[in-house]
């Protein structure tokens, strides 16, 4: 049965539906970037001002998108990002995401603030799940959430660099989606506007952030929360925690939301196996270049061993491509994917995973490209 969605055959057509089908504040939480939006928007212009040649009069070769890292092969060359509250934009989304991720052999990285938990990931993906830990400030928290990926089965481990404080947003300001949360007139009509997500938020149960019941009182109120999240969460990295970490986590170490060669030469000093050059999607820094913009600057000067991975303005196969011929050994999409299953509930993962597949190989075969190391050479 093919599970491709044909009247939706790019993210523009899943991004219009998923506006249709979820309330505004979840789509403003979705879609949304911080300060004046500039990095938003900038991160997926730069990427689309890249131009790659085709190569036509060439020996006919077979395609492939699969590619290896860290010892896995995967049948393409990207995965699905980490995101917060992901039930909150549509229920059960991190469990749909990662069956589907599962499913097409690609790569899930669950959030620390997602809305399902290290356990109930890791058994759905038989333990192929990448965890991406929010730095706790009480060590005993730190080593208990390390442990329960680790009994869970989980070896990549993605932390955070790009979150010394938490982003200045306006929607979400607007929204009441910053901490402590507020349910507004607003927001109250905005649900009762879109059945089919409130049903099944009903039907579901209230999004939640599953992976830190364990260290939450229960029935905290909303202002509590806010106050637990403060009180749990230290964002800032140095190279003291980062070495902690090192210490105590076995499996592979990733850092997320790098974006320049002094933090790149310190990390794999550190230790580190790979590096996510990312802004967090435009949700953190409104005044920095694009991460394609740093990815091609850091390729330029770096020749280390850590994987060289990115995230933040890839939107569509075409946008894989061209990261990938900058410079990047794999990239993760975050809003695209949120955007499917938001439109198409629990056949948007699937949907996701085979349009970013079809548009990929087209664009592979259109430049005579083997696989996906060949692509740089076609970089204008």
């Amino acid at each position: 049965m093919d599970k491709f969605q044909r009247k939706y055959p790019s993210v523009f057509y899943l991004r219009e539906k998923a506006k249709k089908r979820i309330p505004k504040f979840a789509f403003e939480y979705l879609d949304g970037g911080c300060n004046n939006e500039e990095s938003l928007y900038k991160n997926t212009d730069d990427i689309r001002n890249i131009q790659l040649k085709p190569k036509y009069i060439v020996d006919k070769k077979e395609t492939s998108i699969k590619t290896k890292l860290f010892g896995i092969e995967y049948d393409a060359p990207f995965g699905v990002a980490p995101i917060g509250l992901q039930g909150l934009i549509w229920p059960k989304s991190p469990e749909i995401l990662a069956k589907a991720a599962f499913d097409n052999n690609i790569p899930f990285i669950l959030s620390t603030v997602s809305t399902s938990n290290i356990e109930k990931i890791s058994k759905i993906t038989e333990g192929k799940a990448w965890f991406q830990l929010y730095h706790p400030a009480e060590d005993s928290i730190t080593r208990n959430i390390l442990q329960r990926a680790e009994d869970s089965g989980i070896k990549n481990l993605v932390i955070l660099a790009d979150v010394p404080t938490f982003g200045y947003r306006n929607r979400e300001i607007i929204n009441g989606l910053s901490l402590p949360p507020k349910l507004t007139l607003s927001n109250f009509k905005s649900m009762l506007s879109k059945p089919s997500w409130l049903i099944n938020t009903i039907l579901k149960g209230k999004p939640s952030f599953e992976t830190l019941k364990p260290y939450m009182s229960k029935n905290l109120s909303l202002k509590q929360l806010g106050k637990f999240m403060d009180a749990t969460f230290s964002g800032a990295l140095n190279g003291e925690k980062i070495s902690r970490l090192r210490d105590l986590w076995k499996g592979n170490l990733i850092i997320k939301g790098i974006e320049s060669l002094e933090d790149i030469t310190i990390s794999e000093k550190l230790g580190l196996d790979g590096v996510i050059v990312s802004n967090h999607g435009g949700r953190q820094i409104d005044i920095g270049e694009s991460t394609v913009n740093s990815l091609k600057r850091i390729k330029s000067s770096y020749n280390g061993k850590m994987k060289i991975m990115m995230d933040s303005g890839i939107r569509e196969g075409t946008d894989i491509a061209r990261v990938l011929a900058c410079g990047a050994e794999f990239t993760f999409l975050g809003r695209t994917f949120m955007y499917s299953v938001s439109a198409l509930g629990k056949r948007g993962g699937d949907h996701c995973i085979l349009m970013l597949k079809r548009q990929l190989n087209q664009i592979m075969e259109q430049l005579s490209c083997k696989n996906i190391t060949d692509l740089n050479k076609h970089l204008i």
